[in-house]
């Protein structure tokens, strides 16, 4: 099907110029809106004030979850940049979750993860009000926060720690992530993850098991942010333990246009969105509900290093 003549012209421009604030203002711009309820600023964590958005299709019940950790290097950053992605995703029959983390210089590593924890706990208990299912949750990230979502799928410690489990997530899906990032050579990047004596255990291939829920990694061969190594190589190790994972490649997107093509106006750039929707579909399936959770007690806890 020949792509819109449109659709060409901005996916240019916000590859080529484009890719700050206003290629997002174009994005969020003509993002869907019929159909798609917003409910914006809900307080998650009091303590450090922390809010997420609500993305919800029109008559939602117990309808799939997604809760996208959106990136910018654990520095930069906020969920309002992202209305085009819970917009998109809510008029697909999702109901999606947008939260904000701290961020560096006022918090390191693992602050912008327990945030993202909380966050997840908030969704299971609060999201059915908004006609999503407890338990069909799935994690999506770009970027830092694919690391971010990684981060909570493959340790069971971190929803632990917020009364949570890891058994409440169907599945992660990470566009662009950070998995696998030493040696550290940025100064900002040393201070986010110090000291040195604590930087294997930040880097999620670290914690690849093979015990996580089903994962879905998505990267660009075109990426120079960050590099498709760490893609391949924690497919490599979930796949080598026996864990679930698929990986997707695609030879042209830039970094920013990996959640680009998310976008109603992008969309038939790449088949990721489509990617994304069918694993969704897949892993909340009622017949795969069923299997988890009849095969949930018959799993031991894992044992990390």
């Amino acid at each position: 099907m020949k792509k819109p003549w449109w659709s060409v012209l901005i996916f240019l421009l916000i590859s080529f110029g484009l890719q700050g604030c206003s290629g997002v203002t174009i994005l969020n711009t003509l993002s869907p809106r019929d159909g798609v309820q917003v409910t914006r600023s809900i307080v998650f964590d009091r303590q450090h004030e922390l809010k997420l958005d609500v993305y919800q299709p029109a008559n939602a019940h117990a309808a799939p979850v997604i809760v996208f950790f959106w990136g910018g290097r654990w520095e930069d950053g906020d969920k309002s940049m992202y209305r085009f992605v819970g917009a998109e995703l809510a008029s697909k029959g999702f109901v999606v979750v947008i939260p904000n983390y701290r961020l560096y210089p006022d918090v390191t590593f693992p602050a912008f993860v327990n945030d993202s924890a909380k966050a997840v706990a908030w969704t299971h208990e609060h999201i059915s009000q908004y006609g999503g299912s407890t338990n069909k949750v799935v994690l999506m990230g770009h970027s830092a926060g694919a690391y971010n979502a990684a981060m909570l799928a493959l340790n069971p410690a971190y929803l632990k720690a917020v009364g949570g489990s890891r058994q409440w997530i169907r599945g992660m899906i990470g566009l662009g992530g950070p998995y696998d990032f030493l040696p550290l050579v940025e100064p900002d990047l040393k201070a986010i993850f110090g000291p040195p004596s604590q930087y294997p255990v930040t880097q999620p291939i670290h914690w690849a098991d093979g015990t996580n829920p089903p994962m879905l990694l998505i990267e660009s061969r075109a990426d120079t942010i960050v590099y498709p190594k760490n893609t391949r190589n924690l497919y490599a190790k979930i796949k080598e333990n026996g864990g679930p994972v698929e990986k997707f490649m695609v030879d042209d997107l830039s970094h920013p246009m990996l959640i680009g093509v998310v976008s109603n106006v992008l969309s038939s750039q790449s088949p990721i969105l489509q990617k994304i929707v069918s694993f969704v579909v897949q892993v909340t399936s009622e017949k795969q509900v069923r299997q988890d959770e009849e095969s949930s007690g018959s799993l031991a806890p894992p044992n990390h290093p």
